[in-house]
């Protein structure tokens, strides 16, 4: 089956590649194993490994260790090494964003919250509650605090289309500057469960962000709710080759989350 002058893993990976173009297989359907399709073209696992990395190196499958590996529908992936915002994020995985706003209201600052945005427990805050889409179907929920002197800056409007990011770094030019990540796993409250349109006690992806502005000054926190049906996370470490340290640390030089609706 295989041609002569053209390399074995490169003829595997274009023939599964015909096959899931012409609907053999379909999104999400599990493709031979390593060990069929190495036997099928009479060459090594190693071979037919190559061809499927080749293939998920352009998010055509997706592998899950211990279940082999699936055809990809419609799941982009986008670098989350650089500060996003959600529109951002939508857009870079080919979907239309949208937001609904459930709350924008001032509120005492949660004691919790309050050292985190350093200021002082007594203060208000601005509490902003959206429902995030993707091409109209309920992707996230976000819960984001923003001190008074920020807060005073948005317009309820303005968020069904725009971010909190986009507003304050185009029309009050605020850079965005740095952010710190805490990611969790939870599950649905009531609340949640009919936001998202998940059944109650469902697993979700929680990020927690905090958000700064110049001179390391808190601009935000923001607890962000996945469903965990819509969004998965990928990351990639890579060594440098001139790395002669020899403390074996593999700096983070990818960070992506694939969407799939």
């Amino acid at each position: 089956m295989l041609k002569e002058g053209i390399p074995r893993h490169t003829q595997i990976s274009q023939w599964l590649r015909t096959e899931i173009e012409e609907g053999t297989f379909k999104p999400d359907d599990k493709l031979p194993s390593e060990n069929e399709l190495a036997s099928k073209f009479d060459v090594s696992r190693v071979t037919v490994r190559r061809a499927l990395q080749s293939l998920e190196s352009a998010s055509i499958i997706y592998r899950c260790q211990g279940l082999g590996s699936f055809v990809s529908e419609d799941r982009a992936a986008h670098n989350l090494v650089k500060l996003t915002d959600f529109n951002e994020d939508m857009s870079n995985a080919g979907l239309t964003p949208s937001s609904i706003v459930r709350k924008f209201q001032t509120v005492s600052v949660p004691t919790w919250l309050a050292e985190q945005l350093q200021i002082d427990e007594s203060s208000k805050v601005l509490q902003i509650d959206r429902l995030r889409l993707g091409d109209g179907e309920p992707i996230a929920f976000d819960a984001t605090w923003l001190p008074v002197r920020y807060g005073q800056l948005l317009n309820e409007k303005d968020l069904s289309n725009s971010t909190i990011y986009d507003i304050l770094e185009k029309q009050y030019d605020i850079p965005i500057l740095k952010g710190s990540y805490r990611m969790s796993a939870v599950i649905a409250d009531e609340n949640l469960s009919n936001e998202l349109k998940v059944d109650l006690h469902s697993p979700l992806f929680l990020i927690d962000r905090l958000t700064f502005t110049i001179g390391g000054k808190p601009l935000y926190y923001q607890k962000r709710y996945y469903r965990n049906d819509k969004v998965i996370y990928e990351m990639t470490l890579e060594r440098s080759n001139d790395d002669k340290s020899g403390t074996h640390e593999l700096p983070l030089k990818e960070f992506s989350p694939i969407f799939k609706l």
